[in-house]
């Protein structure tokens, strides 16, 4: 939960040192970058979130050399495909605004920002796959040092590109992308000491199928991901449509949510790592623990966020904006910011289960119907404006969760099926 509460920090400070200068443009900018930073990158999460659940999985099983496998699979893979992404970022920026409602000074920042965040795409995938094999393993106070390193260097970028080059917001995508390599390295030097290189051939790394298991296993979670990323781009669109100051007020309470949502990630991480030994342990007994203890802590750190963000919620505003129209739309909506950790609870507690179950294809269709539904209601509530765009949003989780949760039985009944006599 620490090294969780540490990750939307990267957003949480790009956001502060943008806010600062009062400029709500560059401040929609960013939101508009990294909606598409976001929908680029995190389309290959499968590197965090599959690789936590196969890990797991091969460290219940006690096979070692296969845990070390995946560790140097995922990073390869993740560098590769960053690199591609860096390659083609020509293609994929002009293809990624025409679908946005910018404009002018709006995209012209954005734009700044997204070139900015590229440089670090080799670097953020890779150290995707780092974490999600440290959170497979269970080693979470490296995943916390690793987080920490890249969260001080963001800091100290951010305010160095921006407030001493005056770069704007390509200066916080600087700062961002060049705390991504160095988290890299930071990482690699983490996980390094404790492998055994002599048993780790390319046939070993690459051979047997192992990249095509690799790809098969993640490619509904791939799926799963950009479904979901289309529902928040989806989200940030809408809001970019009611105008400038509207699209800032929501990415500044978008902060409040991703807090949140990481911190209580961090108990669906731990469902994913226990689900996954005790499949790969064949324990029906573990897994209904794994369950039932995450499930109940999950409940009070998702009330507890609720009544922090609508008590706290005002003076948190005011930190991370300075203007005052921003400021006084984002009050106004913090009901709906405050009401989505609570909301939010099972949705992603039920992501962890199936993720450490590596049950791609109930994370796939749930996250498409949850999606088509979301977007459906998003078009019935768009005459009320601002409150509609929320209300369709709190209801997008609750259909992730009840769409999901239906995939549930069966999983259990598996399991049943499965445990050892």
């Amino acid at each position: 939960m620490l090294g969780q509460t540490t990750v939307p920090l990267v957003g949480l400070v790009d956001t502060a040192v943008i806010g600062a200068t009062g400029d709500a443009a560059a401040l929609a900018g960013v939101a508009l970058g990294a909606t598409v930073i976001n929908l680029i990158f995190w389309t290959f999460g499968f590197l965090r979130m599959g690789m936590t659940g196969m890990t797991a999985q091969a460290a219940g099983a006690g096979d070692a050399p296969e845990v070390e496998a995946l560790l140097l699979r995922g990073v390869a893979v993740g560098l590769v495909l960053g690199v591609v992404l860096f390659a083609l970022q020509l293609l994929l920026i002009p293809l990624a605004f025409a679908a946005l409602s910018g404009g002018g000074a709006l995209d012209d920042a954005a734009r700044a920002f997204v070139g900015a965040r590229f440089i670090g795409a080799p670097a953020g995938l890779a150290v995707f796959a780092i974490n999600g094999w440290l959170f497979g393993v269970g080693r979470t106070r490296a995943a916390l040092a690793l987080q920490i390193v890249m969260n001080v260097a963001n800091i100290a970028l951010d305010l160095m590109f921006v407030w001493h080059f005056d770069l704007g917001a390509r200066g916080v995508g600087l700062g961002t992308s060049c705390a991504e390599w160095i988290a890299l390295a930071t990482g690699l030097l983490i996980v390094g000491r404790g492998i055994d290189w002599r048993r780790l051939g390319s046939a070993a790394l690459f051979g047997g199928g192992a990249l095509k298991r690799l790809f098969a296993v993640n490619a509904d979670i791939m799926i799963r991901t950009i479904a979901l990323l289309l529902l928040f781009v989806w989200f940030t669109n809408a809001g970019a449509r009611l105008g400038t100051v509207p699209l800032a007020a929501n990415h500044v309470l978008m902060q409040f949510v991703s807090v949140a949502a990481f911190v209580l990630d961090g108990f669906a991480f731990t469902a994913e790592s226990r689900v996954g030994h005790a499949i790969g342990a064949r324990s029906e007994a573990q897994m209904r623990r794994a369950i039932r203890l995450t499930g109940e802590f999950s409940l009070l750190a998702g009330l507890g966020f609720a009544l922090l963000f609508f008590l706290a919620g005002g003076p948190l505003i005011d930190l991370l904006a300075a203007n005052a129209d921003v400021r006084t739309q984002a009050r106004a909506l913090l009901p709906f910011a405050a009401a989505i950790p609570l909301i939010g609870v099972p949705a992603w507690l039920l992501d962890g289960i199936f993720i450490g179950a590596t049950r791609g294809r109930a994370l796939r269709n749930a996250a498409i119907v949850a999606t088509a539904l979301y977007i459906v209601t998003d078009l019935l509530l768009r005459p009320f404006g601002s409150i509609g765009l929320w209300w369709a949003m709190l209801l997008g989780y609750a259909y992730r969760a009840g769409a999901l949760g239906l995939y549930l039985p069966a999983l259990l009944r598996g399991m049943k099926t499965a445990a050892p006599e």
